[in-house]
């Protein structure tokens, strides 16, 4: 889709796009309950805005999504990709995971980790995520998946 421009995050933009990332994650039936009874889970850090991890893709002038990408030790951890329910299957997710691997590519990492919503899994398939293994979430298991950089089809 063209016509997306990804920026980094602001401070000032926290609660903008904790309440996005609310909207995305309420989509889910199997989340909702959970996510209404302990709102405070939803908590993107001010560490991350600071220290330029968190990426927003827009498209004129609007917040369509976001994405924290943290560098971790050769690789580097896809921390939380939200876009708006309204613009999914529109290209943004494509567009940020592109973003993120730009930028550990620059920054001399390997891969991009992630902790997929079981939901989620076929986009990151689609662009060429492997399973590697499983992880305990606070909503329960999944499986933690790589793209290796070099290798990315996005």
């Amino acid at each position: 889709m063209s016509g997306i421009t990804i920026r980094f995050g602001r401070v000032d933009e926290r609660g903008l796009l904790e309440d996005l990332q609310r909207r995305a994650s309420l989509m889910w039936d199997a989340y909702r309950p959970y996510l209404l009874a302990n709102p405070d889970v939803i908590d993107l850090p001010l560490a991350q805005l600071r220290d330029g991890q968190v990426r927003v893709a827009q498209m004129n002038g609007r917040v369509a999504g976001f994405a924290a990408l943290l560098p971790r030790h050769g690789c580097h951890e896809l921390d939380g990709l939200f876009v708006e329910p309204a613009l999914w299957g529109r290209g943004f997710g494509r567009a940020l995971i592109a973003d993120a691997l730009a930028i550990a590519c620059a920054e001399g990492a390997r891969a991009i980790e992630t902790v997929a919503n079981p939901r989620a899994e076929g986009f990151y398939r689609k662009l060429g995520f492997v399973v590697t293994g499983r992880a305990e979430t606070q909503f329960g298991p999944a499986n933690r998946m790589k793209l290796p950089v070099f290798s990315a089809q996005t």
